[in-house]
């Protein structure tokens, strides 16, 4: 049977490719040039059917799954350490973070680049961007750090990635690590001017991740960093943990496999783009783009998309064809992937019905989960809710996680309701929690 009922007038939309099953929400994946990929992009349309007499709403899940696979000796990094030295950093907490900048340098190699930026009111280049092949003088200068006065962020972050930028290559991993435990008070402060800064150097190959120490730093401003550059976002609660942290960041840099990632969603006549779910989308005509975060060897990350159908004659039809372009550490060069989305139409209400995917449906309940968190918290916060009825809204999403299998968001969660009940601060660990489950990695 043909895969394609061909009904006046004609429809570029719709779908004539040999040997697709009508009741395929995938089709298939372009491959340009050598298989074996780092990346390979699967997009599962919420039901094979939809209704053909009126308007509905679908979801397209997004997976990208990461091959095991380095192809050879990792990617060199270029990094800049940008550290917060403003007054409140004296003592133990400073001590801690030197010890973090001395763990870096150990792990880093000679074909690495590091820069060290310091901030407090003034910005300092401690050390400009250049190979690690000194690490004891590296050392050094990261020992000369000593607390100042006030914190200015967006100088801080400005001059760090200038100095990535003065060694800047697209056959490096190039990130900038954010480190700070206050608020702005300094220079440029708005939470839009600093978060629209690192969205424009995330346009320019460079990713910042943000870590936040102790009890003071504005947590939305960090997650936002961390989302508009596509960085990695983390809560340091004791001093101690500081090196510990920036470890794990670094050597999950040091297993990127796939960077600079664009998907494109071009969407077909009678299709709207409704969200990405946790993401920015910039809007063209009949077309959206989402910068996604860089991925790591043998990990998963998804997006949620919601599209809104309107009616149309029954048949098959293609109703949105994903375009993710990205650098590729295996093949070591720039690659593409394409996938469309196929969904069949039809008058009956219970085909519809009785077609779900559970995959996606899953998906959403954790979109939706992530946005009854952030109500939640925005809740505390504003203190529209009392500490009772926020730990009962937690219970709640909590117990949504871990039936959808996100076990350590729902212990997150299950630390936020322990602090509530010792009456302790909760924002920064679930502004986290939202951050992680928005960004769909697993």
């Amino acid at each position: 049977m043909d895969s394609t009922q061909m009904i006046p007038p004609p429809d570029p939309d719709r779908t004539q490719v040999s040997g697709l099953s009508p009741h395929s929400s995938v089709l298939r994946t372009e491959m340009a040039g050598p298989p074996q990929k780092a990346l390979t992009m699967q997009a599962v349309a919420g039901n094979r059917y939809g209704i053909a007499t009126r308007g509905s709403r679908e979801h397209v899940l997004v997976s990208l799954t990461a091959s095991g696979a380095m192809g050879g000796a990792r990617l060199p990094l270029n990094i800049c350490l940008i550290i917060d030295r403003s007054g409140s950093m004296e003592g133990e907490p400073l001590e801690y973070v030197k010890r973090a900048c001395g763990y870096v340098v150990d792990l880093l190699e000679p074909n690495d680049v590091l820069s060290i930026v310091a901030f407090e009111e003034q910005v300092d280049v401690i050390m400009p961007a250049r190979r690690v092949v000194n690490k004891a003088l590296i050392k050094e200068h990261i020992n000369r750090l000593e607390p100042g006065n006030t914190t200015n962020l967006y100088d801080g972050i400005a001059a760090g990635a200038s100095q990535i930028a003065s060694l800047y290559s697209g056959g490096y991993v190039n990130r900038a690590l954010l480190f700070t435990d206050g608020e702005p008070t300094a220079g440029i402060k708005d939470f839009t001017s600093i978060v629209g800064f690192v969205g424009e150097q995330k346009s320019r190959g460079i990713t910042v991740t943000a870590l936040g120490f102790g009890s003071e730093y504005n947590e939305e401003l960090l997650a936002g960093i961390a989302r508009r550059a596509g960085g990695n976002y983390y809560y340091i609660t004791r001093p101690e943990l500081i090196p510990e942290v920036f470890r794990k960041e670094l050597e999950t840099l040091m297993t990127v496999v796939a960077r600079n990632l664009h998907l494109a969603i071009n969407l077909s006549r009678w299709v709207q783009l409704r969200q990405v779910y946790g993401r920015l989308p910039t809007f063209g005509q009949r077309t959206a783009e989402v910068t996604l975060p860089d991925v790591e060897r043998g990990s998963v990350e998804s997006a949620l998309c919601e599209l809104e159908l309107g009616p149309r004659p029954a048949g098959v039809y293609r109703i949105a064809k994903l375009e993710l372009s990205y650098d590729d550490s295996v093949t070591a060069r720039p690659e593409r992937l394409v996938e469309d989305v196929v969904i069949e139409f039809t008058p009956d209400e219970s085909l519809v019905a009785a077609n779900v995917n559970q995959q996606v449906q899953k998906e959403i309940e954790v979109a939706l989960a992530s946005r009854n968190l952030e109500r939640t918290v925005m809740g505390m916060r504003t203190q529209q809710i009392s500490p009772a009825a926020a730990m009962q809204e937690l219970e709640k999403t909590k117990a949504i996680l871990l039936q959808q299998g996100k076990v350590a968001q729902a212990q997150d969660i299950q630390q936020a309701i322990d602090n509530i009940k010792q009456g302790a601060g909760v924002e920064k660990t679930l502004v986290g929690t939202i951050y992680n489950l928005d960004r769909g990695k697993s």
